[in-house]
């Protein structure tokens, strides 16, 4: 770091300062934060519109991938650049994909321009995370989480709501468009904000190769288990060609990271036991939680027979007890030295209720239904603030929007891998037919015994990741967070 950038990093800005940053910053991350919601409860009337559930999954993995392979590389750029204009060309980039998903007049239109929406959007909550990381010390973030859990509570609750309104009563495609005037406000403000954020500009190498490994390995991942079971038997030559390329990929990936000067997932990074620990802890804990997100809808339309508005409704209390348990998180885990805890204990909990689910998938009342996925998405909320803390005040300021970038590229990775793990579990083993899947949740008529047999393991399985979440936080040192700026050295 040149004289000029060190003496930037130190310059004290004021709380006011701080916080018209944050706010600019909110405005993008609610862009993000309310995408990920609002087509969660739609995305059963998408597939009936276009009449394909099969490719459905794909809605969702589309943008989780492109957002996992962009990650990485816009940490990269904002610690070249500054987060500023990165985080300009990620909203405006958005902006375009989300007009053409509301243009979309067929299923594999909508993939593909999901896939471009992801590019944008895969990069503005990991923005966000480095600019705090930037501004605000690891024991002092506690006090501008309440502006944070303004940003999820409100996509959390209007989100579901918005997303089952409008694909019931209007048209699933306003789930897109809204997001136009959203994002030249967002635009406006942030690019307003950021002009008073300190310049850390750090040079750093791109490495696109690595990007297009771990990208590719990841398609034909995503494509054994979406393919199979459906349009190829599990046994079948073409599963297992796309598993060997998977991981032939995979170890090419490994091996870019190994020899590169400069890899997409840099070794000085990974070195670091917090790091080592702490992504694979909040990988699986979003998996779950997009996951999930992704496959109620479904549940409650199709086991429940809920219509897509009250689906909306239904879903609050997973994506608001996720909102508790981080903002709870993050808000006290600076005044403990054991602020591993709570999320420890935040996870056997979840655990427990997707137990619950799982032993009694039908037959349910609805209350408890909610109560179960409240209890659910508070623990696995305490994994994500945490780990994210932890890890930032575990590396120096210099690779702050790498080691954000990194944490941000497995949570998104464990999201794709694990929403099409549950989606192949729901149409492999309710045994029925996808139009017949789609007739149900159409019509909303009942006989769903085998859907609901097939939930039953998607519970196991979502409880089975948060358990390796769980052992990988046991197991993430606790280092005393900073209460400046310092750089942290990172381990020999």
């Amino acid at each position: 770091m040149d004289a000029r950038s060190s003496e930037a990093a130190d310059a004290p800005l004021s709380h006011a300062d701080i916080r018209v940053i944050v706010i600019g910053v909110m405005v993008a991350m609610f862009l993000s934060a309310l995408d990920q919601t609002i087509i969660a409860t739609a995305l059963p009337t998408i597939g009936a519109g276009f009449g394909d559930l099969e490719n459905l999954s794909w809605v969702v993995t589309a943008y989780l991938l492109t957002g996992t392979a962009v990650t990485p590389l816009v940490g990269k750029l904002a610690d070249i650049h500054g987060p500023r204009p990165v985080l300009l060309v990620a909203i405006g980039t958005f902006l375009i994909g989300s007009v053409l998903c509301a243009t979309a007049q067929s299923m594999p239109w909508l993939i593909v321009a999901r896939a471009v929406q992801g590019l944008g959007g895969g990069g503005l909550i990991a923005l966000a995370q480095t600019i705090i990381g930037l501004l605000i010390a690891p024991r002092e973030r506690g006090r501008y989480q309440g502006y944070f859990a303004i940003v999820f509570i409100t996509s959390s609750i209007a989100g579901p709501i918005l997303g089952g309104f409008f694909a019931e009563h209007l048209h699933w495609s306003l789930i897109f468009w809204i997001n136009v005037p959203l994002g030249l406000v967002a635009a406006l403000m942030s690019d307003r904000a950021l002009r008073r954020l300190p310049a850390h500009h750090h040079p750093h190498r791109l490495d696109i190769l690595g990007a297009l490994l771990m990208c590719a390995g990841t398609v034909a991942l995503l494509m054994a288990l979406s393919w199979g079971g459906t349009y190829f038997p599990w046994l079948s030559l073409p599963v297992f060609g796309l598993l060997a390329a998977a991981v032939l990929l995979w170890i090419g990936f490994a091996f870019r990271v190994a020899t590169a000067s400069e890899p997409l997932v840099p070794l000085a990074v990974l070195s670091n036991q917090v790091v080592r620990t702490g992504v694979p802890s909040a990988a699986f804990a979003m998996g779950t939680l997009v996951g999930l997100s992704i496959q109620m809808p479904l549940y409650l339309e199709g086991v429940m027979g809920l219509t897509a508005s009250e689906s909306g409704v239904a879903l609050i209390p997973l994506m608001a007890g996720v909102v508790v348990g981080a903002t709870g998180a993050g808000r006290v885990m600076g005044h403990f030295t054991h602020y591993k805890r709570l999320p420890i204990v935040g996870l056997l909990a979840s655990i427990v209720a997707l137990g619950v689910l799982a032993l009694w998938p039908l037959g349910l009342p609805i209350y408890a239904v909610g109560a179960a996925m409240g209890v659910a998405g508070m623990g696995l909320g305490t994994v994500l603030p945490v780990s994210t803390v932890a890890i930032q005040n575990a590396v120096p300021l210099p690779q702050m929007g790498t080691a954000t970038g990194v944490v941000n590229l497995f949570r998104s990775l464990g999201a794709a891998v694990l929403t099409a793990g549950f989606g192949a579990l729901v149409i492999g083993l309710s045994g029925i037919e996808s139009s017949a899947l789609l007739e149900r949740l159409l019509e909303g008529r009942a006989q769903v015994a085998p859907l609901a047999g097939a939930f039953r393991w998607v519970f196991v399985a979502a409880a089975c990741s948060l358990l390796v979440s769980l052992i990988a936080m046991i197991a993430m040192e606790e280092r005393p967070l900073r209460s400046g700026h310092a750089p942290a050295p990172l381990p020999d």
